[in-house]
């Protein structure tokens, strides 16, 4: 008979994912080991196999986490009935929402996806192209004659990504300006400049 499984394994399994998501951004992956993860987590080698087999199935799970919560938080934030740069405007915030107390997550996303094996990156990479659609969607919708060609959206949405996807290095909640500054800030820039390209 299978063991039941016990009452709080969701929260551990998702304290483990935390703790390692700390390890592999302050340490780097390849210099982490399971051994010092469950130093950091506080809990035996052994307890720490017992929810994950290997070091690439955590870093698999952490990226795979944040990156469900991204999609989930950016597919509940968009709105096609909005105008254009509302509609942009809102999946920005809800963005830089999930990045808050991500920064590790978000980090290891960036940093070290492309150390796993290529059957797992695609698992990843296809969320993050569903991320990158639903953007670029939205910034399609301020101006789609712009965007006729083919040619500038992608480099336009890549643009945008940028000035989120870094903004972990520096934006701070106590720092003078706040993410929902620095979401309508990135927001008028993308529509401003989107407002001034040529077909």
């Amino acid at each position: 008979m299978a063991r039941a499984r016990a009452k709080d394994h969701d929260d551990k399994r998702a304290a483990i994912l935390k703790a390692a998501a700390t390890v592999f951004a302050r340490d780097g992956y390849d210099r982490a080991s399971m051994a010092g993860l469950a130093v950091e987590y506080g809990v035996s080698k052994a307890l720490l196999y017992h929810y994950y087999a290997s070091k690439e199935a955590l870093l698999f799970d952490v990226i795979r986490a944040h990156l469900e919560k991204l999609v989930e938080s950016v597919e509940a934030a968009d709105r096609p009935d909005l105008p254009p740069e509302e509609r942009l405007g809102a999946l920005v915030s809800a963005l830089l929402d999930s990045y808050r107390d991500a920064d590790c997550e978000h980090k290891v996303q960036l940093t070290a996806l492309n150390l796993l094996p290529p059957g797992e990156q695609e698992r990843l990479k296809s969320m993050e192209r569903r991320l990158v659609g639903i953007f670029s969607e939205a910034v399609r919708a301020l101006r789609p004659e712009a965007f006729e060609n083919g040619a500038t959206l992608k480099p336009v949405t890549m643009s945008l990504f940028g000035m989120l996807n870094w903004a972990y290095l520096w934006l701070r909640d106590t720092g003078p300006v706040s993410r929902e500054d620095y979401a309508r800030l990135v927001t008028t820039l993308i529509a401003g400049g989107v407002s001034r390209l040529s077909r």
